[in-house]
């Protein structure tokens, strides 16, 4: 049976100049219909959290989910993806700062522009929708409280709001952004998911 992780992988050969004879079969074994073009690795642990809190499997949905390392790669992404690759509709998530890169990206592939924008960052969408005490609930749980008091006594944070401080915080440590992805979308705990990543669910 085709895999999902083994796709991907070969999706970044593919990305990288490497052959598409095993990335475009392993497309027709999945049966994906649909390629969800992301920016990053924590932005992709967000989506499949959130499609797990809905017991949604995407991959047999025929759902690739996909982390591009970057939105300066979405033009080949969606090249390579899209109408003039393997054909697949392509949908996605973005920051608001590398809106113009999605649109470029889109156009040069022939798709019909269909992406969802975050203001700043997921990250930023996360904290707004969850509240600064429930973050830090989180990070509480996670036994990174003196991590985060150190963080805060930094001469730099000093006068920040609480929401720049979590969101610079969560970048701080290589992984923590990536593991923060899907705790943070597990500790909705009922609450709406933000707007750009219900909305992307909600297409699929």
């Amino acid at each position: 049976m085709a895999d999902m992780d083994a796709f991907r992988d070969e999706l970044a050969r593919w990305a990288a100049g490497g052959a598409s004879d095993t990335a475009a079969e392993l497309a027709v074994d999945l049966g994906l219909r649909t390629a969800v073009l992301l920016e990053g690795p924590s932005d992709l642990a967000a989506v499949e959290a959130l499609a797990a809190l809905e017991d949604r499997d995407l991959s047999a949905g025929g759902v690739a989910v996909v982390s591009m390392g970057g939105a300066m790669s979405v033009g080949r992404y969606a090249g390579l993806l899209g109408p003039p690759g393997l054909g697949l509709r392509l949908t996605g998530l973005c920051d608001a700062r590398e809106e113009p890169f999605y649109d470029r990206g889109w156009q040069r592939a022939g798709a019909a522009r269909d992406f969802h924008v975050c203001v700043a960052d997921l990250e930023d969408e996360m904290i707004r929708a969850l509240g600064p005490e429930r973050v830090e609930e989180v990070i509480r749980a996670e036994d990174e409280l003196r991590p985060w008091q150190t963080f805060l006594a930094q001469p730099a944070q000093h006068g920040r709001p609480r929401e720049q401080q979590l969101r610079r915080f969560l970048s701080t440590r290589k992984g923590r952004k990536i593991r923060y992805g899907s705790l943070l979308v597990e500790a909705l705990d009922g609450r709406r998911p933000p707007a750009p990543l219900a909305g992307l669910l909600t297409g699929l």
